[in-house]
């Protein structure tokens, strides 16, 4: 355990650079003490190691030194040959770049761990996209990648719901979410989402834009996610839920509106039905969506959404009832 968290430590530093005895606890889960120690083991093992005092001081290696352990176990050598998911790469032009690397990266491994990464890579394959969905391919992936990468700023003939706009905007970072790719960027001061299958134009401007030190992608896309599907669910509906509906629930209704249903579910009747709280987007949109669970599910909230349910139904009644036409 410990001299796999030297390791990681020896990592950490020669991937950042300078790094605090704080941020080293944190990253490693230890205490600050911790790390001292295991400072001074890496020092005794003869690794070169230095600490800079003051405000913006830390530990770091000492100019020019890399080291060649990598600290992979055989399960981490497998798994990065399923990480690089080739389709998206190949979509933003770095599929051969993925395969050169991970050419280099088998001849670097030991023969045990190449081993356990050429069955992995030969037993696993990764295809992103839905049974019945296609892959988007947006004709500015590639340019909107590198003006991500170089910071480059780019002005976008952009197709919203309400017509189209055009904006000069910062891209800082590229998100895949399904089949859809999206960037990240910011205008007039506030960061936004753009589906790059809408960008109409794409001009790459000169110049370049100074990335924020403190954004961080991956919390900016959570919170962002979390407030679009509380804005598409603008109002809730109370059901009844037998046990095959609450069953069904993953295949009938997305993953936000089954969450909040599960978690606010009242205990299970005698008969085991319950009654939960369903966020929906519309009357309209709901009604499809519970008539799909039939005779398992009933609303008692709103009286509009019960009516409308209870008026299609019978439609389909008087529907099925006369025989064909």
């Amino acid at each position: 355990m410990r001299a796999s968290r030297l390791l990681s430590m020896l990592m950490l530093l020669q991937v950042r650079g300078r790094v605090t005895a704080l941020e080293l606890s944190r990253e490693l889960e230890v205490s600050v003490r911790t790390v001292y120690r295991d400072i001074d083991s890496l020092s005794a093992a003869g690794v070169p190691i230095y600490a800079e005092r003051g405000p913006a001081g830390g530990y770091q290696l000492m100019d020019g030194y890399r080291t060649r352990v990598t600290g992979l176990t055989p399960a981490e050598a497998g798994s990065l040959f399923l990480a690089g998911a080739p389709g998206p790469a190949a979509e933003l032009g770095l599929g051969e770049v993925l395969a050169a690397a991970q050419l280099k990266l088998l001849a670097s491994l030991p023969d045990d761990l190449r081993h356990q990464a050429e069955r992995i890579g030969a037993r696993f394959h990764l295809d992103t996209p839905g049974w019945f969905q296609e892959s988007e391919r947006p004709e500015f992936l590639p340019a909107v990648a590198t003006a991500v990468w170089e910071e480059r700023p780019i002005r976008i003939r952009y197709q919203r719901w309400q017509g189209e706009v055009t904006r000069q905007v910062d891209p800082v970072g590229l998100v895949r979410k399904g089949n859809s790719w999206y960037m990240v960027a910011r205008a007039d001061k506030q960061f936004r989402t753009y589906r790059l299958i809408r960008i109409l134009e794409l001009e790459t401007i000169d110049g370049h834009f100074a990335r924020p030190n403190d954004f961080d992608l991956a919390d900016y896309w959570a919170e962002a996610q979390a407030s679009f599907q509380e804005r598409v669910h603008s109002a809730e509906a109370v059901v009844r839920l037998s046990p095959v509906a609450v069953e069904h629930l993953e295949f009938t209704v997305d993953a936000y509106a089954r969450e909040k249903a599960l978690a606010t579910a009242s205990p299970p009747d005698a008969d085991g039905w319950v009654i939960a709280t369903l966020p929906i987007e519309s009357i309209g949109v709901a009604r499809w969506e519970l008539m799909r669970f039939g005779a398992e599910a009933e609303v008692l909230e709103p009286l509009e959404l019960r009516a409308a349910i209870a008026e299609h139904a019978t439609k389909m009644t008087q529907r099925y009832g006369s025989g064909p036409t």
